[in-house]
């Protein structure tokens, strides 16, 4: 309540303090309360509205001025609305600051605010200020960033070295702390914390959410994790053994078993063979687990390169067992696929793959720069991961308290994913299954066909994942089918697809147009 509603309710009250106080005839105990709710009555009129005002929101100038415990705020600038590509087109003002040693963060606070905030995750080894879904302040949310607490390439690990500090919070202390800090300087600014918390992110933005959910869960009311990085010690060994595979010389990375023009090979003859066992012939595979793909029948392949395709499809392995899963196949053609993520070479990088899990093992677990991936025994890798998964990993299934204060959990994936293989997040949501039979009440997975890593490819794959998780937060309705689209391209079509919690499935009712989702039907 402001000063002068309180001042009013004050007024009031002592006034009719006094009028029953001076009456001059004794009232029955029922008159006086009569008089009291009218005056009750009176006092709540004056109170409410006054109560129920926005706060004023605080200048920029004090929210630089704000004083936060190991907080430093670098600058607050108020902006107006842009059309500029890349900017907000809204007016906001834009917080940037540092938390602690070195975690930067950058928090945008929307003049017409919904009383929301959001946080965006960031992708790679991030290493600049990284919000993915920044652009949710033109819908009035509140909404930061950070870079985890280091700076540097997306690929480079080498700021892990021997820096124990640096692995933690770029591991789950950075989003943790970042996400404490922006609400409060939104308390600060707008004069009351945000009514609801969202975080969404894709690959390591994806490991973030699953971090959050399981590790922080009083952080966010609703998060979205989709195509994500979550078992760095799994997937840090397909990165190697895929390494070791088509690359056995560390001296020579300039040539590779697999071209783009042997991929796209092997692409047109596993369509061949699979395309139309969901039904229709148009380049999307519904659900690469219920098809079986004969690698024999793809001609004119080399012993190296059905080795490698091998390698790709069936993921590493030890003396104790299976690893990690490969990848589905669908994800060999054109850019966003197979030859720049897993197999190269690509310039600088070999390829993606082999560039993140270099590091991880160089940087990460071993802290040695020489490192050789070469000569790395699998054996060993459970042991040699174990340190660094405690602090990367986020494959904990109970979720138990992430339930229990009402949290809900989207999970996302891609079946043409070639950065991360789909297999393994189904593999984690099944783990949650089992342990809760009940767990998707709070927590859903849906897989998107056709879909590369957090988007692209021959599907669909875009989502409004925020509107999809507010609503279920917010309205408590538990999403059952949602419609993805992909845009015009070149000679495809606008698409529309439905996406249905894992582990149903759609299939065309065999009338209609086959682009429009509502031409689809549960299996």
């Amino acid at each position: 309540m402001s000063v002068l509603g309180r001042l009013l309710c004050v007024f009031v009250l002592r006034f009719g303090f006094i009028l029953f106080v001076t009456s001059k005839t004794l009232e029955s105990g029922e008159l006086i309360m009569k008089k009291l709710c009218v005056l009750l009555t009176v006092v709540m009129a004056i109170a409410i509205p006054v109560w129920g005002e926005s706060p004023v929101m605080a200048s920029p100038s004090d929210v630089a001025s704000l004083q936060l415990p190991d907080v430093k705020i670098t600058s607050a600038t108020h902006h107006d609305g842009s059309t500029e590509a890349g900017k907000p087109a809204v007016g906001h003002v834009k917080v940037e600051g540092v938390i602690g040693k070195a975690i930067r963060f950058e928090l945008l606070l929307p003049d017409d605010w919904n009383g929301r905030f959001a946080m965006g995750g960031g992708g790679g080894l991030v290493g600049s200020v990284q919000n993915g879904i920044w652009r949710s302040v033109n819908e009035g949310y509140a909404t930061s960033g950070t870079d985890t607490g280091h700076e540097g390439r997306g690929t480079d690990g080498s700021w892990a070295l021997d820096d124990m500090e640096a692995l933690v919070n770029f591991g789950h202390v950075a989003i943790h702390r970042t996400a404490e800090v922006s609400k409060a300087i939104i308390r600060s600014y707008y004069g009351k914390g945000p009514e609801k918390s969202y975080f969404v992110g894709c690959s390591r933005g994806g490991g973030q959410a699953m971090m959050e959910a399981q590790r922080y869960p009083e952080d966010f009311d609703g998060i979205v994790a989709g195509a994500p990085a979550f078992n760095w010690s799994g997937f840090a060994a397909l990165g190697i053994y895929l390494s070791q595979v088509q690359y056995p010389d560390p001296n020579n990375l300039s040539e590779t078993y697999l071209t783009q023009e042997v991929l796209n090979r092997v692409y047109d003859a596993i369509m061949a063979q699979v395309d139309e066992a969901d039904g229709l012939k148009d380049g999307i595979i519904d659900d690469p687990t219920a098809v079986t793909v004969n690698l024999s029948r793809i001609p004119d392949l080399t012993t190296n390169q059905r080795r490698a395709l091998d390698a790709l499809y069936t993921g590493p392995g030890n003396s104790d067992g299976p690893i990690y899963p490969g990848f589905p196949v669908g994800a060999e053609r054109g850019s966003g696929g197979l030859f720049e993520w897993q197999v190269g070479p690509i310039p600088d990088l070999v390829n993606l793959g082999y560039a993140f899990t270099t590091n991880i093992y160089k940087y990460f677990v071993f802290n040695d720069p020489d490192w050789d991936y070469s000569t790395y025994d699998l054996d060993g890798w459970a042991k040699d991961t174990h340190l660094a998964g405690t602090i990367l990993n986020a494959t904990d299934p109970n979720l138990d308290a992430f339930k229990g204060r009402g949290g809900k959990l989207l999970l996302w994936h891609g079946w043409s994913d070639a950065a991360l293989p789909a297999g393994a997040t189904i593999d984690y949501y099944e783990q949650v299954l089992a342990r809760d039979p009940q767990a998707k009440d709070y927590a859903r997975l849906f897989m998107v066909p056709g879909c590369y890593h957090c988007g692209g490819g021959p599907g669909v794959s875009g989502v409004d994942w925020l509107g999809e998780i507010v609503a279920w937060v917010e309205t408590g309705q538990a999403p059952d089918r949602i419609v993805a689209h992909r845009p015009a391209k070149d000679d495809a079509p606008a698409m529309t697809r439905p996406l249905v919690p894992w582990p149903q499935r759609v299939k065309y009712d065999g009338d209609g147009d086959v682009n429009d989702a509502g031409n689809f039907v549960l299996r």
